[in-house]
This record gives structure tokens, C-alpha cells and sequence, in this order.
């Protein structure tokens, strides 16, 4: 059961429409698959989607193949916490690698023990149920997403923002017009300030729009904003940019300047994901858990992480809809549950 090899494979993936969030649209997302190769032949697998915008990475981390396998090869896949502290040397240079490294080592010792990953982690849910965006367009086109979305099954529907503020209120009221019975998380990937952010809340809450968590309104490093809009809305304020690493997220607490966490493994990597659900557990605090632009094993980490440990209010786990062509690999998707699987 000992690391014999490892090996990373760059693909390009194509966004099925342009995905518009606040200042940014991508058409397409390039990701690292990796396959660990234990001395039996055993392959475990996982991909890693570098974001420079969240973590400052880029494709170029591929390179790092060499030195990762230097780090870990020898290890015992069943000593899987030995495997994990190495790579958390990779927590700021290569998180998402460090993610997806940690998750193949998971995923080859499943393999071996007939054992899906998520009860490996604890099994604490046969399935979950995720959310699909609508990311940032007309009025018409949003609300044209919104009923594809709704009609697809989904009952909590993340709406992007953060742009032009007034456009932004108008499209989420318009598609609360027209859809009921349905949750809202609203999430401006840090494109407000904390008074424009407090305008959007009391429009939302004027017009009874039931938000679930209001995400990252302000720009990743102001905590400060972050309480002073918590202070202020009537709705749950949650951290995604914010909230990196397990460091960040002891910060937030200890501020008080949120009411909810995003654990995204390609921010944190599992060790992170794993200390970070003990804390915010422990303080009371929300979770939620999102992902990067991940294709379907991607995605299939999260969802066995969110399954093991049943952590998880929200599930953002929708990325592999978002792209063409995508082949859900470890888990089964209906309408919008989510069954991981041994695979």
C-alpha cells in the first residue's frame, strides 16, 4: 500500500455558456488530473483547479509533480494523516494540488479496502443535495437560468452579483417573482463595499427574497466589513474568499465577523477541510461547501467530503453542470441529489 508514483495531466474544459461572476468571465477553465500509483499497480485518483483569483495559482503548478512525489513516495496510504502533513507544506504555493494529491491517496486506499471514501470519512450521509448557479447576465437571461435551474429539480439556487448594484437587485427580484418555494444564496464574490452590500440586504429583505447566506460581499481581507455587515443584515453573512485556510477561518471566529464558512477543498485541501469543520462546528458557526470550476472527479471529492462528515448545510457542488462534456465520476447525480459511490 506504500506511493510508488505520481502523475499530473493537464485538460481543458469548456464552459457550457460564458460563466459571468463579479469582474471575471471565463469560457473555459483549464485542470490538473492526478493519478497516485501505489507498488501493487492501485491508482488513486483526483484534480486539482487552480485559481489565481482565490489562491494566486496558475496552470504552472503542474511542475511541482517531481518534488510532491520526493515528498510522499514510500508512505503507507493506510497512514493516510502521514501523507496529509507532508503535503500541507503545499498550503499556500499549491493548494488545490495539495487537495486533490490528498484525495488520491484517500481514493487509493478506498480501492483497496472496497470502501467508498465518503465512509471512510465517517458516512455520515448517503447522499447530499446540491444548488446550481446563475451566473451574472440580463434580466431575461437570468431569469430564463433560474426557471431552467428550478424545473431541473434544484431548490436552492445561487445567484451571482456584485457588479452594478441596482441591475443586481433587479435580477434577483425578478426571479423571485416568478419562482417560489426555493432558497437563495446570494454571493458577490467580494465585488461590494460593505454599504453597497448593506443596500442589497435591505432590498432583498424589503421584498421578503428568503436568502439563505449572503456570500463574500466585500473584498477577501476585510474582516472589518465583513462583522460591520453581519452587525447589519437580517440574513446569514458568509465567508468564501475570506476563508482560505484553517488560519483564516480561526481569525473569523474569533472576530465574529461571519455566520457562515465556505470550505472549498481546492482552497484548503481535506487536512485543512477536515480542521476547519471541527472549528466552525465548535463555535457554532455554518457551513456550507462550494467548489472551483471542477470537472466530475473534481467534484466527486467534495461530495464524499460532504457525505463522510455530514458537515454541510449548503451544498455548491455543481461545477461539472456548468462545464461541456463532463462525466460524473464517483458519484451519481439525480435531479439534485448526489450519491457517492465506490468507484
Amino acid at each position: 500500500m506504500k506511493i510508488r508514483d505520481l502523475r499530473f495531466v493537464e485538460k481543458k474544459w469548456d464552459f457550457v455558456k460564458p460563466f459571468h461572476i463579479a469582474n471575471s468571465v471565463s469560457s473555459s477553465k483549464v485542470n490538473i488530473e492526478v493519478e497516485l500509483i501505489l507498488t501493487d499497480g492501485t491508482v488513486g485518483l483526483g484534480e486539482a483547479s487552480p485559481s489565481f483569483r482565490v489562491n494566486g495559482e496558475s496552470e504552472s503548478i503542474v511542475k511541482l509533480q517531481s518534488e510532491m512525489l520526493e515528498a510522499i513516495v514510500g508512505l503507507d496510504v493506510r497512514d493516510y494523516r502521514k501523507v496529509f502533513k507532508k503535503l500541507d507544506a503545499y498550503s499556500k504555493s499549491a493548494p488545490s494540488l495539495k487537495a486533490a494529491v490528498q484525495f488520491a491517496t484517500l481514493h487509493a486506499f478506498s480501492r483497496i479496502v472496497s470502501t467508498p471514501v465518503y465512509q471512510l470519512l465517517g458516512g455520515m450521509k448517503d447522499f447530499v443535495e446540491t444548488d446550481k448557479t446563475v451566473s451574472i447576465g440580463s434580466l431575461e437571461e437570468t431569469v430564463s437560468d433560474a426557471l431552467e435551474i428550478f424545473e431541473a429539480g434544484h431548490r436552492v439556487i445561487k445567484m451571482k452579483v456584485g457588479e452594478v448594484l441596482q441591475s443586481d437587485i433587479e435580477r434577483v427580484l425578478a426571479v423571485n417573482d416568478v419562482i417560489k418555494g426555493v432558497k437563495y444564496i446570494v454571493d458577490a464574490n467580494t465585488g461590494y463595499s460593505p454599504k453597497e452590500a448593506l443596500r442589497f440586504i435591505d432590498a432583498m429583505y424589503r421584498n421578503n427574497v428568503p436568502v439563505g447566506i449572503f456570500e463574500q460581499p466585500v473584498p477577501a481581507e476585510d474582516f472589518e466589513g465583513l462583522k460591520m455587515i453581519r452587525k447589519g443584515s437580517m440574513y446569514p453573512v458568509g465567508a468564501d474568499e475570506s476563508a482560505r485556510t484553517r488560519y483564516d477561518v480561526m481569525r473569523l471566529i474569533k472576530e465574529g465577523s461571519v455566520d457562515f464558512v465556505n470550505i472549498k477543498l481546492m482552497k484548503s485541501g481535506l487536512s485543512d477541510a477536515l480542521a476547519i469543520v471541527e472549528m466552525c462546528e465548535s463555535a457554532g458557526i455554518g457551513l456550507m461547501i462550494g467548489c472551483m470550476s471542477e470537472s466530475g472527479i473534481g467534484v466527486s471529492q467534495s461530495v464524499h467530503f460532504a457525505a463522510g462528515t455530514g458537515a454541510f448545510m449548503y451544498h455548491d457542488l455543481d461545477s461539472h453542470l456548468l462545464l461541456k462534456d463532463v462525466e460524473t465520476i464517483g458519484f451519481r447525480q439525480e435531479r439534485d441529489k448526489q450519491y457517492p459511490v465506490l468507484f
